[in-house]
């Protein structure tokens, strides 16, 4: 199957499984999804901005240049630089919120069933974060560094966003 949604667009719908899994109201229910998406948006720019600004090549171009020309990475590597991951930096912004609101609970991500892919249960929010990170290293268009530190990257934006977006009296 093929992944048919953005990983922002993901995260969005993971918010949406778990307010209906804890029956969120609808004011819990915009609250979580606002600050999700705030958090998507402040980590994307940081991402992109270090992307640019550190500018690595990704492992495909490495390796075909310096070690096997005929390699090819297990996912298609995306036109823009390697530093840091993006799945890594958005998912764990959102991990940090949504964990942060409704505490870190299991759930199964039903997210892709309509594209074709299978559900996928998790014991924490944090741990289908960080299941979205590795797959990057996994599939071959990151190196560890990208993963790790953009890890961390989203982590401390998910962190900043609930301190500075005040919804609650």
């Amino acid at each position: 199957a093929t992944k048919k949604i953005s990983p922002g667009g993901h995260w969005i719908g993971i918010t949406q499984t778990l307010c209906k899994q804890l029956n969120k109201s609808f004011t819990e229910t915009a609250e979580a999804q606002a600050l999700v998406s705030i958090g998507l948006y402040d980590a994307f720019i940081s991402c992109w901005d270090e992307k640019y600004r550190s500018n690595l090549v990704r492992p495909e171009t490495y390796i075909n240049g310096n070690i096997n020309p005929d390699w090819i990475p297990l996912l298609q590597t995306p036109p823009f630089p390697e530093y840091t991951s993006g799945h890594s930096v958005i998912s764990s912004s959102s991990a940090e919120i949504l964990s942060t609101l409704m505490g870190d609970i299991a759930f199964t991500d039903s997210v892709e069933v309509e594209y074709g892919l299978y559900p996928r249960s998790f014991t924490s929010i944090r741990q289908a974060a960080e299941e979205a990170c590795i797959s990057r290293f996994y599939g071959g268009i990151h190196y560890m560094p990208a993963i790790l530190e953009g890890a961390k990257q989203g982590k401390l934006i998910g962190k900043h966003v609930l301190q500075k977006i005040q919804t609650r009296k």
